[in-house]
Formats: C-alpha cells, structure tokens, sequence
C-alpha cells in the first residue's frame, strides 16, 4: 500500500517535472473572472446615501447599523427596568 502511495507521488512528480519544461505557459495561473467589474444585481451603497434602503447597503454597514441598533436596543432596556427604580429607591429613603 506504502509503495503504490510512493510509486504514484514520484508519478505526479516525474509529470509535472517534463510538463514544466515543455509546456511552461499552460501551466501559468490566470485570473478570468476574478476582476471586480463582474457585478451580480444591483450596486450596493454606503448607508448615508440611501439610509431607507436597507437591501442596497453594503453588506459590512448593514452589519455595523444591525450590531449598534440591538445594542442600544438591549442597552436602553436594562435601563429602562433595572436603573430608575434603584434611583427613586434611594431618594425616598433620604427624604
């Protein structure tokens, strides 16, 4: 099992050595499609340009404004039932 393992690596390598030497520009890696200009659907924009359209946004703002949004949301509740009634707790006790 170990010498067929061996026997077909030294293969690949014994094939890839003499393609190198006679066919060195096929085996050149080229970047197609790869570029930029391919768009799929429409452009995506920065959230100020176009604030009420939140399915053009970038997919990195959209995640930035979701986070912050479910942050103040979580933020704005613990202080809205746990932080005022310590407060007015504590000012009638010193009254």
């Amino acid at each position: 099992m170990a010498t067929s393992l061996a026997a077909r690596q030294a293969a690949g390598l014994l094939r890839l050595s003499s393609a190198s030497s006679r066919s060195a520009p096929s085996l050149i890696q080229r970047r197609g499609l790869a570029g930029a200009a391919d768009h799929h659907g429409p452009a995506k924009v920065d959230f100020w340009k176009d604030p009420m359209s939140p399915s053009r946004w970038k997919e990195e703002h959209f995640v930035i404004i979701s986070l912050t949004g479910w942050g103040l949301a979580i933020f704005g509740g613990y202080k809205a039932f746990s932080g005022g009634k310590k407060e007015e707790k504590l000012a009638e006790a010193s009254n």
